[in-house]
C-alpha cells in the first residue's frame, strides 16, 4: 500500500505494488509549501497590493460549460480581484496543477474558486484544461475498484494533488506519484456532482 503525503519537507510514496527497494521520494517545490494548514510558506500567499474585490460587472460567457473545473498550468499564478491588469494581484499561487472552479468568464480572464472558497480572477493563459482534484479529506484511501470492499492500494494525505483519469458516480479513478486507485468523490475537490469524466 502507498502512502501520499502532502506537507513538511518531503513527499514519501511506497508501495507493496513495486520491486523491493527504497521508498520513492519526492521533493515539493522550492518555497517549500504544499498545503496551507501543514507547511511554514503557504501555498496561496497574500500580496502586496490587497484590496477590495471587483464586483464582476460586465462579466459574460464565451458558450463554454460555466461552471467548470480548470487547474494551474504554472507553479505561480497571480489571482486578481478582477478581470485585468489594472486590478490588484491579491493572492499569489505557488503550486501548479491545483483544481479551481471558473464560474465566469470576461474576454481572456476566468474568475475563479479554490478548494477553501478564495475567489478572484486569473488569466486564461495561466489555466488549463487538466482536470486534477486535491484531497480535502484528513486521509484519502485509493482502492482497487470502485467499492468500500476493494483492497486498498494507497492512502492520500490532505493536500495531495492527483490527476484525474475517471470519474463515475461516487468514485473517480485517479493518480498520484505514479500510482492510481479509486477514491471518494466527497474527499477529492475538483470535480461537479454527479460529473462523469472519461
Amino acid at each position: 500500500m502507498a502512502i501520499l503525503k502532502s506537507g513538511g519537507f518531503m513527499v514519501l510514496l511506497a508501495t507493496l505494488l513495486a520491486p523491493a527497494g527504497p521508498a520513492h521520494g519526492l521533493m515539493p517545490p522550492s518555497n517549500g509549501s504544499i498545503w496551507p494548514d501543514y507547511a511554514p510558506a503557504a501555498a496561496i500567499r497574500p500580496a502586496a497590493s490587497h484590496r477590495k474585490a471587483a464586483r464582476g460587472r460586465g462579466v459574460r460567457r464565451t458558450g463554454l460549460p460555466l461552471p467548470r473545473f480548470a487547474s494551474l498550468r504554472a507553479a505561480k499564478v497571480n489571482l486578481r480581484a478582477g478581470p485585468g491588469v489594472r486590478y490588484p494581484v491579491e493572492w499569489v499561487y505557488q503550486r501548479r496543477g491545483l483544481p479551481v472552479k471558473i464560474t465566469a468568464e470576461f474576454d481572456a480572464w476566468r474568475k475563479v474558486r479554490d478548494w477553501r472558497g478564495t475567489v478572484g480572477w486569473i488569466h486564461r493563459a495561466m489555466l488549463t484544461g487538466k482536470r486534477t482534484v486535491i484531497a480535502t479529506a484528513r486521509e484519502v484511501v485509493l482502492r482497487r475498484k470502485p467499492s468500500r470492499d476493494s483492497p486498498a492500494v494507497a492512502r492520500a494525505e490532505a493536500g495531495v494533488i492527483a490527476r484525474v483519469l475517471v470519474c463515475r458516480a461516487h468514485w473517480c479513478r485517479v493518480e498520484a506519484g505514479g500510482i492510481s486507485g479509486w477514491g471518494r468523490r466527497e474527499a477529492l475537490w475538483g470535480t461537479l456532482p454527479q460529473e462523469n469524466i472519461k
